[in-house]
């Protein structure tokens, strides 16, 4: 079989969206897909590309770019969320096409476009050159399902009454993607994720970036519909496996991680004590929010490492630094694996961004789920009700969550009965995702037999 490979290799072009969200889940996969015996030119946006040269840890991953449009500005240099999609959409097509010509040209044919779910026409393109075409969905497999169900006409939006759909818990307005609940929020994005179902019929693959056993019953459904994989959690090996030499860390951030003060700080805290509060690279606090969950924080005299970036520090009550020095530490940016893997952490108080999502599913960690936009809200019911790993604080009439019911989440996740049982989940859950990508687990076997599949396509 080895010998077969070095002289069959397939070379798979992995595209992504160009955002941190979605490269660094398929730099990960691009590392499992080398480990496999597969060869990887990862391509993103010519403007995103800039951020990313030498931040990939592995140096069998060549790095390629097409355009957007905006090369020297990215999506913010764009008018609005529609303008930049109807331009990428026009443009991307065309130079994803001239860089297969010129790796064709140059002697290492792609056997495969591996595309971010986000970006449905680099399927025309992938058949145009008669590749391999597999989807990538970065959303969690429940989240799929609702923009399915969308796409296909099965589902009305906005959502205003409770919803079952197929190997899910009944779902109320409030769990769906805001997209789905309210679609006038985002048109443009709504648009965008109904459409990664357009073309489906048409796929060879559909990989997503979950784990079997975290949503068995709807895989299952899935994978009568669709040639459906899961290939997760896509979190570096060091954290799973380690069966992938120095991967210790995602292959891009956007922001620099205070790392030396962060870690020293965490080190000198009693086991499970700290709260940690993050709400990623991309959502953004009201300032009635920021006070409310400062005031929680305070309240609940424990020790907490708060990630606050530089742009969000003037919503912070003033002097509150220096006034809970004592409990607190408040940084810019973290090293997020790092502090969810130590044995300080007690909580984590989360946006429930996928990523952030499977990180504390993979490391143990309970959570406190306060969602903010798209598809957070679904993941957080998973979190609660589905995994039975952390609480989902109400809100109140502004959709804001309140300082003594943060409190309240924080004493019972770490003192109540309802935490021990959460504790006891967060292990079993760890388990399961670490032996999904250990060799012959779940993950395993799907991303074993993609690459054997193409191995014998070459």
């Amino acid at each position: 079989m080895e010998a077969s490979r070095k002289s069959h290799k397939p070379h798979c072009l992995v595209l992504s969206f160009p955002a941190q969200g979605h490269i660094n889940p398929m730099l990960q996969f691009s590392k499992r897909l080398i480990h496999k015996g597969a060869g990887v030119t990862f391509v993103t946006t010519r403007f995103m590309s800039k951020t990313l040269h030498g931040l990939s840890s592995n140096p069998s991953i060549s790095l390629e770019s097409i355009s957007d449009g905006f090369d020297d500005g990215g999506m913010k240099a764009a008018s609005s969320p529609e303008a930049y999609l109807e331009r990428f959409w026009k443009i991307g097509p065309e130079t994803l096409s001239e860089l297969v010509e010129r790796l064709i040209s140059s002697g290492r044919p792609p056997s495969c476009i591996v595309y971010n779910s986000f970006l449905p026409w680099a399927l025309d393109v992938a058949q145009k050159y008669g590749l391999v075409g597999a989807v990538f969905f970065t959303m969690s497999c429940a989240v799929s399902s609702v923009f399915y169900h969308c796409q296909k006409g099965l589902l009305e939006v906005p959502v205003r009454k409770q919803v079952l759909l197929p190997g899910m818990p009944p779902l109320e307005p409030q769990d769906m993607p805001s997209y789905v609940s309210d679609p006038e929020s985002y048109p443009a994005y709504l648009g965008m994720l109904v459409g990664q179902f357009s073309n489906l019929d048409k796929v060879d693959w559909v990989l997503c970036n979950t784990v079997y056993e975290l949503e068995q019953e709807l895989v299952d459904w899935f994978m009568k519909v669709m040639p459906f994989r899961t290939i997760g959690p896509t979190v570096p090996s060091f954290y799973l496996d380690n069966r992938l030499e120095q991967d210790r860390e995602y292959g891009l951030s956007i922001f620099q991680p205070e790392h030396d003060t962060t870690m020293k700080w965490l080190s000198t805290k009693p086991k499970g004590s700290v709260v940690y509060v993050s709400f990623g690279s991309v959502a953004e606090l009201k300032i009635d929010q920021m006070q409310e969950l400062a005031m929680g924080l305070k309240r609940s005299n424990r020790y907490f490492l708060w990630v606050v970036r530089s742009f969000e520090e003037d919503k912070l009550p003033q002097d509150y630094a220096k006034e809970t020095a004592q409990k607190g530490l408040i940084v810019t940016w973290c090293p997020q694996l790092e502090v969810l893997a130590h044995e300080a952490l007690g909580i984590f108080l989360t946006h429930c961004g996928w990523n952030s999502t499977l990180e504390a599913l993979t490391l143990g960690v309970p959570m406190m789920a306060i969602p903010q936009w798209t598809d957070q809200p679904m993941n957080a019911k998973h979190i609660m009700d589905v995994w039975k790993m952390g609480l989902r604080p109400p809100v109140d009439e502004r959709g804001v969550v309140r300082n003594e019911d943060i409190e309240n989440c924080i004493r019972e996740i770490m003192e109540g009965e309802r935490g021990k049982e959460m504790r006891e989940n967060a292990g079993k859950w760890r388990k399961i995702t670490k032996e999904a990508v250990s060799e012959g687990g779940s993950s395993d076997r799907n991303i074993e037999e993609f690459v054997a599949k193409l191995i014998d396509k070459v």
